[in-house]
């Protein structure tokens, strides 16, 4: 079992985000009779699991929806892993090639001045206020 600071110290994570991990239910603690938290060795998983999805985009609820669907009380498999990456696998692709199409088109937009979302490539085309000209129009025109 570890102390809250020894598993902040192994994970490299503040103590406050291991409790705000704990409050959404993404970890979970034991309580010693001084009322002190123990975490299982486990925990060191789940919080590098919640670390890696966090970087890549995967909102907090989806990762303690994936999170509840492995072992409470024994460390998860390779076959729980499996099934966790396979739950995310068609989304992480999705989010790559968005990435890439993104990391493509962005460079030419540098200086192209465009700043309207209806004029721009990478855009949304329901910008009403691109009739008004390419900027800010909102700020420029108050």
């Amino acid at each position: 079992m570890l102390t809250v600071g020894q598993l902040a110290a192994r994970s490299g994570v503040s103590v406050s985000a291991l409790h705000f991990y704990e409050r959404k239910g993404l970890i979970a603690s034991e309580r010693t009779t001084g009322n002190q938290r123990r975490y299982r060795r486990d925990a060191l998983r789940r919080v590098a699991l919640i670390r890696i999805a966090q970087r890549v985009g995967i909102p907090l609820s989806e990762i303690a929806a994936a999170l509840n669907e492995l072992p409470d009380r024994r460390t998860p498999t390779r076959r729980d892993w499996e099934r966790l990456s396979s739950r995310w696998r068609n989304d992480l692709d999705d989010r790559i090639r968005r990435l890439e199409q993104l990391r493509d088109r962005f460079t030419g937009c540098i200086g192209c001045g465009c700043l309207s979302i209806d004029m721009c490539g990478l855009s949304n085309p329901n910008d009403v206020l691109a009739e008004h000209g390419p900027g800010p129009r909102r700020l420029i025109e108050e």
